[in-house]
């Protein structure tokens, strides 16, 4: 599979969404930039999609939404908890706002992951 940068344009609109609260924080995985509370991945990017971790609750709520759907990024292996942000939402703040919140309030309620060290 070849691997696809995330537009300058996608990771200005990521950056400009995350959360600046108490706990974020932000760092690359495999070379896309994600958000994480207590360890635990809350959203992020992948190629030219932005994902969201939500509660089984949200999670189906938000699959109802135009164009919404799990996050795949290998084909046949969705991500359980994870949706992709539908491309109209990324320019209407407030919705997305919204969803982003309740991905890092659930986030929040998980269990604190520990960072393994490099070995």
């Amino acid at each position: 599979m070849k691997w696809i940068r995330s537009s300058q344009g996608l990771v200005d609109i990521f950056e400009h969404l995350v959360p600046d609260a108490r706990g974020v924080e932000k760092r690359k995985m495999f070379g896309y930039p994600c958000s994480f509370a207590n360890g635990n991945m809350f959203m992020g990017l992948y190629q030219e999609n932005m994902f969201l971790r939500l509660s089984d609750k949200d999670r189906a709520a938000f699959l109802k939404l135009e164009n919404a759907r799990l996050f795949e990024p290998m084909p046949g292996r969705p991500m359980k908890q994870y949706v992709v942000v539908p491309q109209q939402m990324l320019s209407s703040k407030i919705p997305l706002k919204k969803w982003i919140r309740k991905s890092l309030e659930y986030a929040s309620e998980l269990p604190p992951k520990v960072r393994k060290g490099i070995r």
